[in-house]
């Protein structure tokens, strides 16, 4: 698992605790960084196969979100909910996931992540998938 924020903050330390917890092994790339280098990097190592997924941190996640998705390969979801997160990866087969460090507490940041992580994509979604690639 990749992860980048552009900030240190407590909520960035929550999320890579977190997954430790789950048993992920936690590569922290851009720690603090500006944001478009922590979307590229982030996704380029997902891209890669360096890491099966990413997690990406900005202040309202939308300029990580973007960055990732610079990256061929890379689709990146802003993820405010657990919902949010479990239909981008069962509709969209995002691979990284993007947070913002203004809107997310810890807890919620959890169940964001749980959900991302334990939700498989839909296989009659393939096609469109594809279409992204």
């Amino acid at each position: 698992m990749a992860f980048g924020a552009d900030e240190e903050t407590d909520l960035g330390e929550s999320v890579v605790r977190h997954l430790q917890e789950l048993d992920h092994e936690v590569e922290v790339l851009v720690l603090p960084g500006p944001w478009p280098d922590v979307g590229r990097l982030v996704g380029e190592a997902v891209a890669k196969g360096e890491a099966d997924r990413g997690v990406v941190c900005c202040w309202t996640g939308t300029g990580v979100s973007i960055a990732a998705n610079k990256v061929r390969g890379v689709r990146a979801a802003l993820c405010v909910d657990a919902e949010t997160a479990a239909g981008s990866r069962k509709w969209n087969d995002a691979n990284v996931l993007a947070l913002s460090l203004r809107l997310t507490s810890a807890p919620v940041a959890n169940e964001i992540v749980d959900a991302f992580l334990q939700t498989e994509t839909d296989p009659a979604e393939a096609d469109c998938v594809a279409r992204l690639r």
